[in-house]
């Protein structure tokens, strides 16, 4: 598979999994129906999260999407350009699904409205002192589909884009690992 193939299937993966995963999104296992039956329309008798057009990914993807999009208009990672796209996400629906925000995670949400109130990127994602949780890693794989340089600067990215809303630190090193892991994948033979 040619390297670009590779890139796509990452980003089309990242967010096919996630608009599968929307409708089915905090049920119990208990709930969720059983693995023949997952698909972007769940069954009638499901009782659906959220009433979206099936195929609509959630905050996840379209963070992913902002941070792909910043890293390509300022050709590398800009913290403060990256935070503008989240903002307009959370605003305006950018990267959203017909333009609707449906779902935004307590962490993010405090972070952004910190942003909003004008404090620098770089400390919104300290608003809560223990506040980790799975934004910043479920939207980091652009980093790596970008190719951040050697393996040093791939950290550093990884690490920076947690800091709008996620800052904790063991939300940096997940990010950080994850980059890493899936550079390894994505550079190895015959995958």
């Amino acid at each position: 598979m040619e390297r670009y193939e590779r890139l796509k299937g990452g980003l089309f993966g990242l967010i096919i999994g996630d608009a599968l995963g929307v409708p089915y999104e905090f049920h119990s296992a208990v709930e969720i129906p059983p693995f023949h039956k997952i698909e972007m329309e769940p069954p009638k008798d499901f009782a659906r999260t959220y009433q979206v057009r099936p195929g609509t990914w959630s905050d996840d993807s379209a963070q992913a999407l902002c941070l792909l999009d910043s890293l390509l208009e300022c050709g590398g990672f800009d913290l403060e350009n990256f935070a503008g796209k989240l903002m307009a996400w959370l605003n305006n629906g950018l990267w959203a699904v017909d333009g609707q925000v449906f779902d935004c995670g307590i962490q993010t949400h405090a972070s952004l409205s910190r942003f909003a109130a004008g404090y620098p990127a770089k400390e919104c994602g300290f608003t809560r002192p223990d506040g980790k949780g799975n934004g910043a890693l479920m939207r980091v794989l652009p980093v790596v589909l970008y190719n951040m340089g050697d393996d040093e600067e791939l950290i550093q990215a990884a690490q920076e884009q947690c800091l709008i809303t996620h800052g904790h630190i063991c939300n940096q090193m997940c990010c950080a690992l994850y980059c890493l892991w899936a550079r390894r994948i994505g550079n190895s033979p015959g995958l």
